[in-house]
């Protein structure tokens, strides 16, 4: 039996985020980097980036300066690893293969690794063999009973060849998922596995478990399409009398149809997202509530979030994307954004219309009713176009309005009257209370039914501006 142990030499919780650099951050896997960096502050042990570039034709340096980028704009700051450095460098796996020769060079030693010279054909033709007769696709053991003259003659010959793991037979292979519970599997049913292919690169599952070894990561949280990886690598790290760390498998997160969250389904980049407008703690508040349950409702800051985060907490079925709750996140972080923050924020949007000595107090009069800067550039015109937009609910509101109501405002409006004594005084000249009075003079001031609330709205629209919106208004119902 082989079975689960947790690494660490040091004593330390040491986590690890490896992406690989293919393409840009999307959810799924910002998610995972910020599982494992909230398991490693909150243990006050070691968040480490590594960056698994053996796809030589996919990885760019690019992506790799891009994913840098996203998780400090996050706030997941790594203590070791690439960018930084540390005593396991270097943390790019293309730098790695000293480490990959030496330990694939000791698995032979020790006869737990051969040449395989089976060609795709004959690959392909036994999986379909296989499931034919209702069996797990597995390779059939061929060239593991080639004799060591056999093989070294093929290789003299100049034949193609893969590397492959020996399975150990008859072997029960456990270990206790952080997130799934006791989990087994037969070594038998899993088959020799390749870990060197014949162009000379390793696998996955190779130089995955090798460097959390050597990097002594001591506990693992990945997506549930890798659970049945584990096996593979503890096998691995067992036959190389390597420690091993302890694995946790999370839910994938999905679409409204139940299948994997891709870009064409609704995923996004955290460039986009940043491109958009999103505040980072609208996408970790959002992140961290997706397949792992919080009772706290409330917007959480880092510290906070290191608090409540719990492995217990993570939940086994498929964690579904919400686009929804997203936008509610980000709005509460608007909501909760000090007001440098968010001038900084809304800056482009509204450069050139609302003046800089009035920016401060345009930000706090609408940042109830934004959720991203665009909408902000809305307001502005709203407040300082000398032509305003009016929508068509607030043109209907003015049209069944009678003159009067607006002649009478137009007259209590003065250069220095504060927004109270003008309600007042219009209640008390036309009348009006309650949706009858509130409607019209929001209609009349901003061409909206909705927004800001005209305390803080009417002084940056102005004396002038107020004027002219509400004489215009009785001019229009008074040619109706």
């Amino acid at each position: 039996m082989i079975s689960s142990s947790i690494a660490g030499p040091s004593g330390l919780v040491k986590t690890r985020f490896a992406p690989s650099p293919t393409g840009l951050l999307h959810f799924g896997n910002v998610r995972t980097a910020l599982f494992n960096a909230l398991l490693a502050a909150q243990t006050k042990g070691i968040f480490l980036l590594r960056i698994e570039d053996t796809d030589f034709e996919r990885s760019r340096e690019e992506y790799i300066q891009a994913l840098q980028h996203d998780l400090d704009w996050l706030g997941l700051n790594w203590q070791e690893g690439d960018g930084i450095g540390g005593a396991a460098a270097p943390y790019r796996q293309s730098q790695r293969n000293a480490d990959y020769d030496k330990y694939l060079q000791r698995l032979y030693e020790q006869q737990r690794a051969y040449p395989c010279f089976c060609s795709m054909i004959e690959l392909e033709v036994s999986r379909k063999t296989q499931a034919a007769a209702g069996k797990p696709p597995r390779y059939g053991g061929k060239c593991a009973h080639l004799s060591p003259a056999e093989s070294a003659k093929k290789l003299a010959d100049g034949l193609a060849n893969s590397i492959r793991f020996r399975m150990p037979k008859n072997t029960v292979i456990e270990f206790d998922d952080m997130v799934r519970g006791p989990q087994k599997f037969s070594a038998d049913d899993i088959g020799d596995f390749i870990i060197k292919r014949s162009d000379g690169s390793y696998s996955f599952f190779f130089v995955n478990a090798i460097d959390d070894a050597l990097m002594e990561v001591s506990h693992v949280l990945r997506g549930e399409d890798h659970l049945t990886n584990t096996p593979r690598q503890l096998a691995l790290l067992d036959a190389l009398n390597f420690a091993k760390p302890r694995y946790g498998h999370i839910s994938l997160i999905v679409d409204n149809h139940g299948a994997p969250l891709s870009k064409r389904s609704g995923s996004m980049s955290m460039q986009e997202l940043r491109e958009m407008g999103y505040f980072p703690a609208a996408i970790n508040n959002y992140l961290v509530r997706l397949g792992h349950h919080i009772v706290d409702a409330e917007l959480l800051d880092a510290q906070a979030m290191r608090k409540v985060f719990s492995l217990a907490h993570l939940g086994r079925a498929p964690a579904r994307f919400d686009k929804a709750q997203l936008d509610y996140w980000q709005s509460q972080a608007v909501h909760h954004a000090d007001l440098e923050s968010l001038n900084l924020w809304i800056a482009d949007a509204i450069r050139d219309i609302v003046p800089q000595d009035e920016s401060t107090a345009f930000a706090t009069a609408i940042r109830d009713n934004i959720t991203f800067p665009h909408e902000a550039r809305f307001w502005a015109e709203v407040i300082y176009s000398n032509s305003p937009p009016i929508s068509a609910q607030a043109k209907a509101v003015i049209e069944n309005t009678p003159p009067d109501f607006f002649r009478k405002a137009a007259d209590v409006l003065a250069a220095d009257i504060e927004f109270d004594a003008f309600v007042k005084l219009v209640k008390a000249t036309t009348g009006a209370s309650g949706q009858k009075f509130f409607h019209p003079l929001r209609a009349a001031l901003t061409g909206q039914l909705f927004g800001p609330e005209l305390a803080r709205v009417f002084p940056l629209i102005g004396f002038k501006r107020a004027h002219s919106r509400i004489t215009q208004h009785l001019l229009s119902t008074e040619i109706d």
